[in-house]
């Protein structure tokens, strides 16, 4: 069966970039004249302070390398040194990082950093349970491009941080069929053409290297499925089926066309995707990973 995959996000120069760039909008959104009213009023420049982002509850940690580049593209007088990585198992009352400096600037910087670290490790914490729900399955959990505008880099970043896997980053690095493009298109012949029609599109437009770029498409029945299983598309997504039709697919390609691989989705939780992960698909995406997840309770414990 192939192992061909999506590009994989990990943490990189390009990730890094990302990060500034929403460390920075986030800046100009909290301190748009320049000031933090509240804290220049009250608290003296000579101040100095020490704190701790503490877990509030169980989860996965991820934002900390995120958090140390806000408290440097701010330029804050602050020390941040943390005692995790992402990744890490967090329980209540565990110590992610310490924070130390100038209170003035702690304060300044304390909104962003809590941002960056409840709404990553919220991502990573919710994909972890659906990881463990499979446990024992040979099925392998997904994202989707169901993220928040500017930020898919690291919340796919963080997924990973929660042991699933990314699916195409975006829509230049892999084609992925769906009843639209087919509906727009006016495609009425079977769906094995538009199969061969993508690919020999990837292979002319692209030229050399194109046997990397992965051919998907999306079927919602098992007479589609039969009619795209013998040109071989790289990944077959199952929509919306219930176990029972999934457990046929799967014996078909099995039978048919091994080398094909069969990703469910549609409608998948928590409380479903064991059912699914049973049926012996080798993929299941999740847009809620992303779109769903809850921030992670995190605070500053500050020291008296």
């Amino acid at each position: 069966m192939t192992t061909r995959d999506f590009r994989q996000i990990q943490w990189d120069s390009q990730l890094e970039e990302d990060c500034r760039r929403i460390v920075r909008q986030a800046v100009s959104e909290d301190l748009d004249r320049g000031h933090d009213l509240t804290t220049a009023a009250l608290i003296a420049r000579d101040t100095s302070g020490e704190a701790a982002f503490v877990a509030r509850q169980t989860g996965i940690a991820c934002g900390l390398q995120a958090a140390k580049i806000a408290c440097e593209e701010m330029d804050l007088n602050v020390a941040w040194q943390a005692y995790l990585a992402d990744g890490d198992t967090l329980a209540p009352g565990v110590s992610l990082a310490s924070y130390s400096g100038t209170a003035r600037d702690m304060l300044t910087g304390e909104r962003v950093a809590l941002n960056l670290l409840c709404k990553l490790s919220g991502i990573a914490s919710l994909t972890r349970e659906y990881v463990d729900r499979i446990a024992g399955t040979k099925a392998a959990i997904y994202d989707t491009r169901k993220t928040t505008p500017g930020w898919r880099h690291l919340e796919k970043y963080a997924v990973r941080c929660g042991g699933a896997r990314n699916h195409r980053t975006g829509l230049y690095d892999a084609v992925l069929i769906k009843d639209n493009h087919l509906a727009i298109a006016g495609h009425s012949g079977p769906l094995s053409e538009a199969v061969t029609r993508a690919r020999e599109f990837v292979q002319q437009q692209l030229g050399s290297g194109t046997s990397s770029t992965i051919i998907e498409i999306e079927v919602d029945t098992l007479d589609q499925f039969r009619e795209v299983l013998p040109v071989r598309p790289d990944i077959v997504l199952l929509d919306n089926m219930a176990p029972e039709q999934l457990t046929q697919a799967v014996r078909l390609r099995d039978a048919e066309a091994p080398d094909v691989q069969l990703e469910a989705s549609g409608g998948i939780n928590l409380n479903t995707i064991r059912a699914v992960a049973e049926t012996g698909v080798d993929r299941i995406s999740v847009g809620a990973l992303t779109h769903a997840a809850p921030w992670l309770d995190i605070g500053l414990d500050w020291k008296t």
